[in-house]
């Protein structure tokens, strides 16, 4: 097995020799996948690329051994349940988390359930479906799938939604409230029936009233990467270039999405960019990395996309796959060795695939 430690002072150009090398060994056996976020030194050696779920898809196609993960762990976890028994999911870095899903874990969810049961006056399976984001752990996917819950993405968030309410009047949104709120009210929902539960509060520091008169209520996460972004960098803007175009991330606050043109997953900012007429100026609400290469893949068609913040943020605990630890994931695999497997549990997989496979069904 060979130690990491031999690998953290190389430089990146040895690196990517080295990347090259062990791929060029490992052949279709191993597939690499990365995220749009996934920063460019790394991007460059993708297979398939695209958001999470999408890339879970694509590597369940594939008969590649390894299923090489640059991106962070819920999206190893999705891509290790979605795959065959005989494929291994790999994360490069274990350190790859994501602050936004740590912020919903397991026990302070039983908790809220918990409660909401004293709340309610009684089980809250019979008035409230839990939706969880895709973003969220695999515990979290399956915590779902045991009460009638579903799993959503940023982009089929509204049928999500619509499913959950044809079938109790509650929902439970977790872990990230923004995207819970900007659906909400894309489907009609008054902000005042949708309230925040912090965690960290007895019932959500909510009052039993407010708990009974909402139609969702929506966990207190967030993306740290997304949160930077104000309405006043969207005002600047418009000021500076009123013939222009905003698109974001759902996300982003309310505020921010209210006062952008485009609002989807970065798949439809991707897609609503590249698709747009030449010579176009684009504001773009999201990841610093995605945003940077798409601004170079249009810049030949006269578009011109920026940055929506001036302060640099990029999704920093995806920055942690480098090239030092690719190297080292790819060539342990030609020596034979598994680094960093990602396997959830039987139980768990069978519950949050539960939750998956009725998302697959609805959307």
């Amino acid at each position: 097995m060979r130690d990491f430690e031999d690998y953290r002072e190389l430089s990146d150009d040895v690196c990517q020799e080295r990347i090259n090398a062990a791929r060029k060994q490992l052949g279709s056996r191993a597939v690499l996948l990365c995220h749009h976020y996934q920063r460019a030194d790394v991007y460059q050696h993708a297979d398939l690329t695209g958001d999470s779920l999408k890339l879970s898809r694509l590597a369940s196609q594939t008969d590649a051994e390894y299923i090489v993960f640059c991106g962070v762990h819920f999206m190893a976890e999705v891509a290790d349940m979605m795959t065959k028994p005989n494929q291994t999911a790999i994360l490069p870095d274990l350190a790859a988390g994501c602050s936004m899903a740590d912020m919903a874990n397991l026990t302070k969810v039983e908790r809220c359930w918990r409660e909401l049961t004293a709340a309610l006056g009684e089980d809250p399976a019979n008035q409230v479906t839990p939706i969880t984001y895709i973003n969220s752990a695999a515990d979290l996917k399956a915590f779902c799938g045991d009460r009638g819950g579903i799993v959503c993405t940023s982009s089929n968030a509204p049928v999500i939604l619509d499913w959950a309410l044809e079938r109790r009047p509650k929902i439970l949104f977790f872990p990230d409230q923004h995207l819970g709120r900007w659906t909400g009210h894309q489907r009609g929902i008054p902000l005042d029936e949708m309230v925040v539960w912090d965690p960290d509060q007895p019932r959500g520091g909510l009052t039993q009233e407010q708990i009974r008169n909402a139609k969702i209520l929506l966990w207190k996460g967030h993306c740290s990467v997304h949160q930077m972004f104000q309405p006043s960098h969207i005002a600047a803007f418009r000021a500076k270039h009123p013939e222009g175009k905003v698109i974001s991330h759902p996300e982003c606050s309310f505020e921010v999405c209210a006062a952008s043109d485009y609002i989807g997953s970065t798949e439809y900012i991707v897609k609503i960019i590249k698709e747009a007429p030449a010579g176009t100026r684009w504001l773009v609400g999201t990841e610093l990395n995605l945003v940077e290469r798409l601004a170079r893949e249009v810049a030949p068609e006269g578009k011109i996309v920026q940055f929506m913040s001036p302060t640099v943020c990029m999704c920093s605990t995806m920055q942690r796959i480098d090239p030092q630890h690719l190297a080292w994931t790819l060539e342990n695999l030609v020596d034979g060795n598994v680094v960093n497997a990602i396997r959830v549990p039987e139980k768990e997989t069978a519950a949050a695939r539960l939750a998956m496979e009725r998302m697959l069904e609805v959307s």
